[in-house]
């Protein structure tokens, strides 16, 4: 079921990898890998002992599509986690094709076990899912920034006109945030999970001797890390994985809160373009809004709060926690579809972007040249000395802008015997003064010897 919100909100493949079927699934999972490392590692001499036979009996009912989630949900509320009466429908399944093996359903595992497990399970796939969208997005990103590698457009600070920068080496910024916010999450998904299997109290006393063994073969069935030892009360796991989803909120909610920006009517220095239908406005017909990329905004707002939530969730008492853990869940749902969204919405926003250089090169020359004051003033220092020269060239811009006159012949006349009006104009070039934006856009985009191509020759995606 589409909730009202999910078309924003629960956008792109983690939707389906974070509902309610993917958790019962990776739930049953878990019972199944369970069932099967306590046959692996059954004694042969104990006839109480599970065969394989019966734990792929088990297995065989641990399918999603045999239970109703919504009446779990309810039927949890008895004693406060769906495993409960999950772990009861499993088991009558389960003994209605073997007696036998039903005995051996969940055995050696407490409600948290299983919880946790199909947390990691669930963080495993979607988030592995999440990274292959973030890899794509990269990449659109990186072609993007070798496009326009050489385009010039205005630097901003402090939502105000700077220097000169370049598009290309913007896009490698947004390029490289969300690469080294991919790293991190591929780095907790590799060496951040791990199994649960603790038992009551974390020491696995009601499978005896036996008890580590399993742990380690319900840790390779799951495909999952095997820790140490139990992790009920120590949610450091969690909190990583946290911690990385919300980096990755971060990046993409930067980019897409450029692209706001820079599509302002004011600015127009990029739009999206997505077709008929796409971007349009309730009541004026003029508009057409930069609408992925501020959906993708919508989505990564929202990570804060819920990364905040699972950081509190941390402090837990004693062997098992009362509440906190049952506090993780919805957060962390909530977390990875959001930033799920937040990525996939993003990646359409770059596919519909269209690049807009000659608005670029207009709002450069909004400033008359002021912009570049920096260069006269570093061009100057050696003769001056760096703060007279400061003095001089800040003096002139200020009567430039208060007498609305031309910032070059005002300079000109204040730098009369030091620079001519020609050496100022060429010093008041935007597209002169671009420092080291090429080299730090090849970086990224992994340019090696290509000529550079223009923008009529590419287009202006």
């Amino acid at each position: 079921m589409t909730g009202l919100f999910d078309g924003v909100l629960n956008h792109g493949p983690l939707g389906p990898l974070t509902d309610d079927t993917a958790w019962l699934q990776a739930l049953l999972d878990t019972e199944a890998a369970l069932a099967r490392a306590l046959a692996d590692t059954a004694d042969p001499a104990d006839p109480e002992a599970p065969t394989a036979e019966q734990a792929e009996t088990i297995a065989a009912a641990c399918a999603a599509h045999r239970y109703d989630a919504a009446a779990l949900g309810g039927a949890a509320a008895g004693g406060g986690n769906p495993v409960i009466p999950l772990v009861g429908q499993l088991t009558a399944q389960v003994h209605r094709a073997d007696p036998g093996a039903a005995g051996h359903v969940h055995r050696g595992a407490t409600s948290q076990d299983v919880m946790d497990t199909a947390a990691m399970l669930l963080l495993s796939r979607a988030g592995r899912a999440l990274h292959g969208e973030l890899d794509l997005l990269t990449a659109d990103l990186r072609t993007l920034a070798d496009r326009h590698r050489s385009t010039p457009m205005p630097g901003r600070t402090l939502l105000q006109q700077a220097l000169p920068t370049t598009f290309g080496a913007v896009a490698a910024g947004w390029a490289s945030g969300l690469g080294a916010a991919a790293d991190r999450l591929d780095e907790v998904l590799t060496h951040g999970l791990a199994a649960q299997l603790g038992g009551a109290v974390g020491t696995l006393a009601s499978l005896g001797p036996r008890g580590p063994e399993t742990a380690a073969a319900f840790a390779a069935r799951l495909g999952l890390p095997e820790p140490d030892l139990p992790w009920h009360t120590e949610r450091g796991r969690v909190a990583e994985a946290a911690a990385a989803l919300g980096r990755v909120c971060g990046a993409a909610g930067t980019v897409a809160q450029d692209i706001v920006l820079l599509a302002q009517t004011e600015v127009g220095e990029v739009t999206e373009e997505g077709g008929e239908g796409t971007g349009g406005s309730s009541t004026m017909p003029h508009k057409r809004n930069p609408v992925a990329a501020v959906s993708a905004l919508a989505a990564a707002r929202q990570a804060p709060g819920l990364v905040a939530n699972l950081f509190a969730a941390q402090i837990q008492e004693h062997q098992r926690a009362a509440g906190a853990w049952h506090a993780e869940w919805l957060p962390l749902t909530d977390l990875l579809r959001r930033t799920g969204s937040a990525v996939s919405w993003l990646r359409t926003s770059a596919e519909r972007l269209r690049v807009h250089p000659d608005r670029m090169r207009a709002n450069l020359d909004r400033t008359g040249g002021l912009a570049l004051s920096e260069r006269l003033t570093t061009d100057l220092a050696p003769e001056l000395g760096r703060t007279e020269a400061h003095r001089r060239v800040a003096a002139a811009c200020r009567a430039a802008v208060d007498e609305g006159r031309d910032p070059v012949e005002v300079l000109a006349e204040h730098l009369r015997g030091l620079r001519t009006r020609e050496q100022v104009s060429a010093l008041l070039d935007p597209t002169a003064y671009l420092g080291a934006a090429a080299v730090f856009t090849d970086r990224v985009t992994g340019r090696t010897g290509r000529t550079d191509r223009t923008d009529s020759e590419e287009g202006n995606r």
